[in-house]
């Protein structure tokens, strides 16, 4: 099947870099991109049809839309003429609904919403997928194929996407925010900066894998390292006592609420 990506910003050549790694021929794979030094940029990185006139590429088998929330509109009318049944279209734009799209392209297409997240750079993704109206268990299997070669897949009903938006979609920029305020820590407390980094950097990445590998709660694990009256219970009682918890639980709410926001200017 051919798969078309319309949008080449990060998201879009991730899911390009992926499809190839994971083994999809060049051949079968377009991306619409309309300014030409970024296409240039893509031809000769990937080995890929670049083209500027999405009217080609809205006929491939799977559309992956790769764009702004605020560019979705004008996207789906450049393309909606050309569309046909028996396709599938990949939205990856946050907020965006399948009701949104369904209105603005030919009844009877199958649309599925994904929420990816940033990690896909590394293989190490995390997407979650909503089926749309017209969307049967094929559908979802296809973009499961297609996204499951930069992470992790799973399925949500639509009315979760915008706490998934504000969990994963969101997520790395709260941890990288946690890393550079304990960076920032490590060089306060008299580390070279380049040895701070590399202790957080490890720290965190450790602590990944032992909580996926492991499968322990984390608030067991946090209890494993924390010693009565040791140094790290007198660190959680500072982050208690400043209500960090709270401020990430509200932080969040904040992100599901812009995502609401986004979904609400649909028309």
């Amino acid at each position: 099947m051919t798969v078309a990506i319309i949008g080449a910003g990060v998201m879009g050549e991730t899911l390009l870099s992926g499809l190839l790694r994971g083994g999809h021929d060049a051949a079968d794979l377009m991306v619409g991109e309309k300014r030409e030094e970024r296409a240039v940029e893509l031809r000769a990185k990937y080995a890929v049809r670049v083209v500027s006139d999405l009217a080609e590429v809205a006929r491939a088998d799977t559309v992956a839309l790769v764009v702004k929330p605020q560019d979705m509109g004008d996207v789906l009318s450049e393309i909606a003429p050309h569309l046909h049944t028996g396709q599938l279209l990949i939205s990856l734009a946050a907020g965006i609904t399948t009701e949104y799209i369904e209105k603005h392209i030919p009844d009877g297409i199958a649309v599925v919403r994904v929420m990816p997240n940033t990690p896909a750079l590394v293989d190490e993704g995390m997407a979650a997928i909503s089926p749309g109206t017209h969307c049967d268990e094929e559908h979802l299997a296809r973009a499961e194929g297609m996204l499951r070669v930069t992470g992790r897949v799973v399925r949500v009903p639509e009315k979760q996407q915008d706490a998934v938006t504000a969990i994963s979609g969101s997520g790395p920029a709260y941890l990288f925010f946690v890393v550079e305020a304990m960076i920032e820590a490590g060089v306060h407390l008299g580390l070279p900066r380049s040895t701070s980094t590399e202790l957080v950097v490890q720290t965190v990445v450790g602590s990944a894998k032992l909580l996926r590998e492991t499968g322990t709660h984390p608030t067991v694990l946090r209890e494993q390292v924390t010693s009565p009256g040791g140094t790290t219970a007198a660190a959680i009682r500072e982050l208690e006592d400043h209500k960090v918890r709270a401020a990430f639980i509200t932080a969040m709410e904040a992100a599901r609420d812009r995502s609401v926001a986004l979904a609400a200017t649909d028309d």
